[in-house]
């Protein structure tokens, strides 16, 4: 019996690197609030200038001293991997990391997968990444690959992500 072969892209928020100049994240975050301000209806793709900065954050050379943000979702990626019994694991970022949402589902599929689970850091119900931009992303790239299997694994039951909450609080309180 063939099994189908998974993946699971842990998505995390993402963050400039310390080094990285902060009039490129000022000018492209003035950018985007622009277009998502500007008319009625829901924004317009993104401009040149926009793509282009957005590519040169996501590709700026990252290390635990200039990104503790991603070195973070990478140990948590690790700690994650060996309980998901064999499936393949693969991080990706909302905003000013790379790969992108659509760069880890492309390489999952490069590498097989037909089925894709989708799991964000976000813990609670209320933010725009959790809430709008990865689903949509997620609608976007099940047009993409039609015969892949894309799931999203959130909104998370809260009750264990208070039982967590507090099992680290003892902990740490005593």
């Amino acid at each position: 019996m063939s099994r189908t072969k998974r993946a699971v892209l842990l998505v995390g928020h993402g963050a400039p690197a310390a080094d990285c100049p902060r009039e490129l994240v000022t000018r492209l975050e003035a950018l985007e609030g622009r277009r998502v301000a500007s008319g009625g209806g829901p924004p317009g793709p993104p401009s040149a200038e926009e793509r282009e900065l957005e590519a040169k954050l996501r590709a700026w050379p990252r290390t635990p001293e200039n990104d503790p943000y991603r070195a973070g979702i990478e140990r948590l990626a690790a700690e994650l991997a060996p309980l998901l019994d064999g499936t393949e694991l693969l991080v990706a970022y909302s905003e000013f990391c790379a790969p992108t949402l659509a760069g880890a589902v492309a390489t999952a599929v490069q590498r097989g997968a037909a089925e894709i689970a989708v799991v964000p850091s976000m813990l609670t119900p209320g933010g725009v990444h959790a809430e709008v931009e990865i689903p949509e992303a997620i609608a976007r790239l099940r047009a993409e690959h039609p015969s892949v299997a894309l799931r999203y694994a959130w909104p998370f039951d809260l009750s264990p992500v208070a039982r967590l909450l507090a099992a680290q609080l003892a902990r740490d309180l005593g």
